[in-house]
């Protein structure tokens, strides 16, 4: 018999959950495009977006997915026939290089396989060794959705310094925004790619581009009238937004998840993140003792905050994931990228999204839900109703986890909101090899 009834949880990398604030500004019909309350609602995004990326620098809005805001950021600023370098680290590297190909511009792709972050020293010394400057950007991807992977993205600026080299930076932070920290400015970054579905917990629909002064100067001979980012990011009539109709439920969505991330802060924001990401780490550690079950990223440094991608053989993958969402009414996330999409092999990995609007008991449940799903089905087996064993240490240890790393401080002076501190029963002890630096 399922358990499934009742409301479900999609842990998928994205679309992530949407909060029912969200949902409740979309519920409306048609509103008028040319004046009154949409108008001013739209202008008001600006500054809270750029709070969120960290940046003063312009914001352009798109009714596209984050492929499409691929695609406005490659058409603003390169020229076909432009080079790029592009350090790879999974899917969706290599699917913005395919991006720029169909533009005519020419990726360099430095290759880092599916479980390492890029070297920057390598791109460094790749960047020296480019004397004519024939490389105009360099195009980082700070969370790779299918791998897991958080690259280091200031790195990369600090390689372009180094070398003395013009390229643009490049940011694909369409898994990272509003998960994992981000500074577009203390960064030096010069475009940052964007979309609504993820960390900022608005259904798909909305592409946001970030630019900076350097990245509008570099306007290439021919831009898209459609994506061209100059009379979005500063319209002198208010269709300019959108390059026409404007997406009107999505924009009531992005203010409703936007006054959520203002009240609860940025910073907070990524330390419930890191400490929900950890919990589910310490889980599936503990799970993999015993199986074959194993985060995809060894170092925990190069973990993303918004999802972990997971290895545990073919084909248990898919049937966890068919035996979660059947019984429990929680949805897993394929693995995606990590083997031919033809092979058996595809069905040995999946993904945990944690992203945007999740909180200590849905990371709970989940852990619940994934681990020994035999034991809901035959509990004599697994040590009667009480449980036992690894699965119920695990799930032990990643709530005294949450409940430890909730009452560490934040590092920075923002002050965490009190339903943050009130949703979770902290007691008041702390374990001294658990630190806030992990938040960065």
């Amino acid at each position: 018999m399922s358990l499934a009834n009742g409301r479900t949880y999609r842990a998928i990398p994205g679309p992530s959950e949407t909060p029912d604030a969200v949902q409740r500004a979309m519920h409306r019909s048609s509103v008028n495009i040319y004046e009154g309350e949409i108008v001013d609602l739209t202008h008001s995004l600006v500054p809270d977006l750029r709070r969120v990326a960290r940046t003063t620098h312009n914001v352009a809005m798109y009714i596209c997915n984050g492929h499409g805001a691929w695609e406005a950021a490659l058409d603003n600023v390169l020229n076909p026939g432009d080079h790029v370098l592009v350090p790879a680290t999974g899917r969706f590297a290599h699917g913005w290089a395919e991006m720029a190909v169909g533009l005519g511009i020419v990726p360099e792709i430095i290759e880092y396989g599916l479980q390492s972050p890029f070297d920057v020293a390598e791109v460094e010394q790749r960047l020296r060794d480019d004397k004519a400057h024939r490389i105009k950007a360099v195009m980082g991807v700070h969370v790779d959705t299918a791998t897991s992977i958080r690259s280091d993205i200031a790195g990369l600026r600090r390689a372009l310094d180094a070398a003395g080299h013009p390229a643009l930076l490049m940011a694909d932070c369409v898994a990272s925004l509003g998960c994992d920290r981000f500074e577009m400015d203390e960064w030096g970054v010069d475009v940052t790619v964007t979309g609504s579905q993820k960390g900022l917990m608005v259904p798909p629909g909305l592409g946001i581009v970030f630019f900076s002064p350097k990245a509008a100067a570099h306007r290439p001979e021919r831009v898209s009238r459609y994506w061209d980012w100059g009379p979005r990011a500063d319209p002198d009539m208010y269709y300019q937004f959108f390059g026409g109709t404007a997406a009107t439920h999505h924009i009531y969505g992005m203010r409703a998840a936007l006054d959520i991330m203002m009240a609860e802060g940025i910073e907070a924001i990524w330390y419930r993140h890191a400490t929900l990401a950890r919990a589910i780490w310490a889980a599936v550690e503990t799970w993999g003792q015993e199986g074959r079950l194993r985060l995809n990223v060894v170092d925990p440094a190069f973990r993303s905050h918004a999802v972990t991608a997971l290895a545990i053989g073919a084909p248990d993958g898919q049937r966890l994931r068919d035996w979660c969402e059947r019984n429990t009414g929680v949805t897993l996330g394929i693995g995606l990228g990590m083997a031919p999409p033809d092979s058996a092999e595809r069905h040995g990995y999946f993904r945990i999204g944690h992203m945007g609007h999740v909180n200590a008991h849905m990371v709970l449940g989940l852990l619940g839900s994934v681990e020994r799903p035999e034991r809901i089905e035959h509990p004599a087996s697994r040590g009667g109703r009480s449980g036992g064993g690894v699965g119920h240490f695990c799930q032990r240890r990643a709530s005294r986890l949450i409940q430890r790393l909730s009452a560490t401080p934040v590092s920075s002076t923002a002050a965490r909101p009190k339903l943050a501190r009130s949703a979770i029963k902290i007691q008041p002890r702390l374990t001294p090899n658990i630190t806030t630096q992990a938040v960065v």
